[in-house]
């Protein structure tokens, strides 16, 4: 019980920290821009994985606790548990940016708010999420979960950089939350919850989707061998080997 309490607690500061840096750069409007809107959420991720990724495994999204469920590779009162940190962790940051922030600025951002973009519709709007969300739990699971993953001692990077490469796409577009608990925080205090679905349903497919594909593929059994060897039938340097050790 003390350990789970441990990990849910890294969990609400991960999703407190996404929510309030994240959806903070969104409220600054132009001075941060989509570049800075895009780092903010990336470096948020990617300092928290690599600073809690040790005792949580660096969720800090309901749809990779999803993913992670699905699989069998956590308990499900467990994830019930990561459920309840995450949510409550954006709902906190929430009011906090919603107190810190002047009026204006929140009313005009809504808060950090995904929003659709109306000249897509919520079908492309939803497979967007979808693929953006599916990119990012095959990197969590590649880099995280792998024990072969060649990025594993700096997953967090890694995490980060998919979480900004996917907001340079669809943050126009649909806002990339990738995540229900960084739609929900600002949802919720903020009383905005149009299209909201789309930013619960999509994340879990496309969490749903990857999770399974890299379980099913990669990790039952544990395949292919990393690459080097003559046997795998690629010769390629292995980490801390150069070309001329092969």
């Amino acid at each position: 019980m003390e350990d789970a309490l441990r990990r849910c607690v890294a969990e609400f500061i991960g999703a407190f920290t996404l929510i309030f840096v994240g959806a903070g750069a969104i409220m600054l409007g132009s001075s941060a821009g989509l570049v800075g809107i895009a780092l903010a959420h990336g470096l948020a991720i990617a300092v928290m994985v690599s600073a809690v990724g040790h005792i949580s495994g660096g969720h800090f999204n309901p749809a990779i606790t999803f993913g992670f469920l699905i699989t069998r590779r956590m308990a499900p009162r467990l994830a019930g548990g990561y459920w309840v940190s995450q949510f409550t962790g954006a709902a906190a940051a929430a009011l906090l940016l919603k107190w810190i922030f002047p009026t204006p600025a929140v009313d005009a951002a809504k808060l950090g708010v995904p929003i659709l973009n109306d000249q897509i519709g919520t079908g492309r709007g939803l497979v967007l999420e979808m693929i953006m969300t599916f990119f990012l739990v095959w990197v969590v699971f590649a880099t995280a979960a792998d024990p072969r993953g060649t990025f594993k001692a700096i997953a967090g990077l890694a995490i980060g950089l998919t979480i900004t490469m996917d907001i340079f796409v669809g943050g126009p577009l649909t806002g990339a939350a990738m995540n229900p608990a960084r739609a929900f925080g600002p949802q919720l205090v903020q009383n905005a919850w149009s299209d909201g679905w789309l930013w619960y349903v999509g994340p879990v497919v496309g969490a749903a989707a990857a999770a399974l594909l890299y379980e099913w593929f990669y990790l039952r059994p544990l395949a292919p061998v990393p690459v080097g060897p003559p046997e795998t039938g690629l010769e390629e340097p292995r980490p801390g080997q150069t070309a001329a050790d092969v």
